[in-house]
């Protein structure tokens, strides 16, 4: 029976490189299995297609592609800070594995259906946290705040800092460790089966070992490998949101106008509805960075996306900014590299998905300060008004009948 031996790196550090080429030069294994997917695996040897913008505008992940690339350049300052490139561990791995003709087995997760099944998890107070903590990192880091890479390697500090983890985002925590340490077991479980005898030596995050190396000694307890690889099918709250949205706005409307306060009323309501809306996502939009025809845009189609939960005023505006702009295929490698935030920001195609992402919330907050200021601004009291404009409604409906 063929032994697997696991070596937990931290992805930033120069030890964990040193590490890796020492244990498959000592070890001899007869496989050597990356926490890597094939697209990352490609990347990391610069085989990888740079998505389009086109691509980019297809599949409208505008949100989780934006962390993603948070999370790839605080990855990369701290990398920089320390003077090593993220992943340097596992392209080591890979370069000493080729070298000795040592087969490959890539074990890790399509890393876009861990985006998604990590994203559509998160409620959204978690989501709004895990942005919040993200660009605070970020603001550590560019402020020059050193961090001791080697540590986060040690047992004890890595159950601590999965436990705060899994105390700030349960759902996170789910879907980026848990169902991964799965994921890699099932497939080192695999290996395993396949290799009756010989050695297996699995190159893994720190902050995986544990719990795979708790699922290889009890591989009955394994999920499914099939609810770990499907694409996420979570409850469509933000449809539903939306639906309720636009019956509010009409129910609203057709209490206004049945009320009898008069069709001035009833004209300030729906105005206000595409100001308010407008207002906001164009603001959002120019905050982004975006064109002013973007803008314009967000502010001419805004009162009427947030009426249709399949549309967003962000994608449209997104789909003018791509137009204007014209980002070319190398800006999706340049955004990986950059420095700074600053530099990042003013990448084209880093605009457009801002814009998406940005025009979509002014919108929303268009939605939750227009049912908070609408009778304020009308100057007449919600309770009558609703109260009468339903009882009339009634007697109507009734006298057609």
């Amino acid at each position: 029976m063929a032994e697997i031996k696991i070596i937990g790196t931290a992805h930033v550090s120069q030890d964990s490189v040193d590490e890796v080429t020492a244990a498959i030069d000592e070890y001899t294994p007869d496989v050597v299995a990356i926490e890597l997917d094939p697209s990352r695996f490609a990347a990391l040897k610069k085989q990888a297609r740079d998505p389009t913008v086109n691509d980019v505008l297809e599949v409208k992940n505008f949100n989780s592609l934006l962390v993603q690339w948070l999370l790839a350049y605080l990855q990369r300052k701290i990398g920089l800070d320390v003077g090593v490139e993220p992943g340097a561990e596992m392209k080591a791995a890979i370069v000493e594995a080729e070298k000795r003709n040592i087969p490959i087995a890539l074990v890790d997760r399509d890393i876009r259906i861990t985006l998604l099944r990590f994203w559509n998890s998160l409620g959204i107070l978690e989501k709004i946290r895990m942005l919040w903590a993200l660009l605070l990192s970020i603001a550590e880091v560019d402020g020059g705040e050193e961090i001791d890479i080697e540590s986060l390697k040690k047992e004890d500090v890595i159950d601590m800092v999965m436990e705060e983890f899994r105390k700030f985002s349960p759902n996170g925590a789910r879907a980026l460790i848990d169902e991964r340490d799965a994921f890699i077991a099932h497939q080192l479980v695999l290996l395993k089966s396949q290799l009756p005898e010989g050695k297996i030596l699995a190159v893994i995050g720190a902050g995986h070992r544990k719990g795979i190396s708790t699922y290889l000694e009890n591989p009955q307890t394994l999920p499914p490998f099939d609810a770990l690889t499907r694409e996420p099918k979570s409850f469509p709250w933000a449809k539903v949101f939306g639906f309720a949205v636009t019956f509010l706005f009409f129910f609203l409307l057709a209490a206004i106008a049945f009320s009898g306060v008069g069709w001035n009323a009833l004209i300030y309501a729906f105005l206000f509805w595409v100001i308010i809306h407008g207002m906001l996502s164009a603001f959002f939009v120019l905050l982004a960075g975006g064109h002013p025809y973007s803008a314009l845009t967000c502010f001419c189609v805004a009162w009427m996306t947030s009426l249709n939960p399949m549309l967003h005023a962000g994608w449209i505006g997104a789909y003018v900014e791509a137009r204007v702009r014209n980002p070319p295929i190398s800006d999706f490698r340049k955004i990986y590299q950059t420095e700074s935030i600053m530099e990042m920001a003013r990448i084209p195609l880093f605009k457009v998905v801002l814009v998406a992402a940005l025009g979509n919330l002014g919108s929303m907050l268009g939605t939750i300060l227009y049912f908070i200021f609408i009778f304020p601004v009308l100057g007449i009291d919600p309770v009558v008004v609703i109260s009468t404009g339903i009882q009339n409604m009634w007697v109507w409906l009734t006298g057609l009948i």
